[in-house]
């Protein structure tokens, strides 16, 4: 699945974490989420899974941009 699939919730639109624009949360055609963050350590998740860390105010602005 390719970023431009995908609806941006949080952010400024540039896409480049490079310049202070992550974590970012989007939403899929299907509705489910991707959230992109920084990497966390919290624990070890299983095989095929990954733990990122963001905000509680980066979740509180996608569920604004839901109208939730």
């Amino acid at each position: 699945m390719a970023r431009e699939e995908l609806t941006r919730l949080t952010g400024d639109g540039n896409g480049n974490c490079n310049n202070d624009d992550c974590p970012n949360v989007y939403r899929t055609a299907s509705g489910s989420f991707v959230v992109q963050g920084d990497l966390s350590k919290a624990f070890t998740a299983p095989d095929g899974e990954g733990l990122v860390e963001i905000p509680e105010e980066t979740l509180r602005e996608a569920f604004r941009a839901l109208g939730w």
